[in-house]
């Protein structure tokens, strides 16, 4: 049962009833990442209301979207079949709602599961196609996250690991990643500081990232 009816008979309306609920699709969000435990879902959204996760996650059950999983004598959260359907909406509505992000403000955070989602939202394997394969171990504010490019194959992990270019960053990825900011000024500025490797390969992360604002 939809937590909330529209009254008209209509895929999009059947849809948000679904999923429209505030926090369902970044919920679901998360969970493209991977299956998750209750209190990992509550810290990668640190504002949800523990009631409101909870009421959630029973209406997603009941929608088919996701399932409680037993998985090394815990339970998780995982999307089903149905729920991964989801995929290229939340990328697409990534990549839409990007456009007028603007800059961040000071309470706004970056999580890895969020970072993990806009990454694949800029991905351009087109581009990526015709570089060689490289590893990069982005910092973004909190969130560590391994990016491994090979040919059109996006893979995106939390932590560190053998990278050809370490960096630093933070909200002001966003300006490198819509091309506002030119690589090497992202550098010159502070916006990006690079840990490992060289600083030219970050023109390969921008060109193989890049989402227009």
């Amino acid at each position: 049962m939809a937590a909330r009816e529209y009254g008209q008979y209509s895929g999009i309306t059947r849809a948000m009833e679904l999923v429209g609920e505030r926090w369902a699709l970044l919920i679901v969000r998360d969970l493209l990442v991977g299956p998750r435990r209750y209190v990992e879902l509550a810290a990668g959204l640190p504002r949800i209301p523990s009631n409101i996760l909870a009421a959630r996650l029973k209406e997603l059950q009941a929608a088919g979207v996701i399932r409680r999983a037993p998985r090394s004598r815990v339970i998780v959260y995982e999307l089903t079949p149905y729920g991964r359907e989801l995929e290229p909406v939340v990328l697409a509505l990534g990549a839409w709602g990007f456009k007028a992000m603007g800059d961040a403000r000071e309470e706004q955070v970056i999580t890895p599961e969020s970072m993990t989602m806009d990454l694949r939202s800029a991905f351009r394997p087109d581009v990526a196609a015709a570089l060689p394969a490289t590893a990069y171990a982005g910092r973004f504010g909190a969130a560590e996250l391994l990016i491994r490019v090979d040919g059109v194959a996006l893979d995106v992990s939390r932590g560190e690991g053998p990278a050809d270019l370490a960096f630093a960053t933070g909200p002001g990825i966003r300006r490198l990643i819509s091309g506002e900011l030119a690589p090497d000024r992202a550098i010159a500025t502070g916006v990006v500081e690079v840990v490992h490797g060289h600083g030219g390969l970050l023109e390969r992360f921008a060109s193989t990232f890049h989402l227009a604002a």
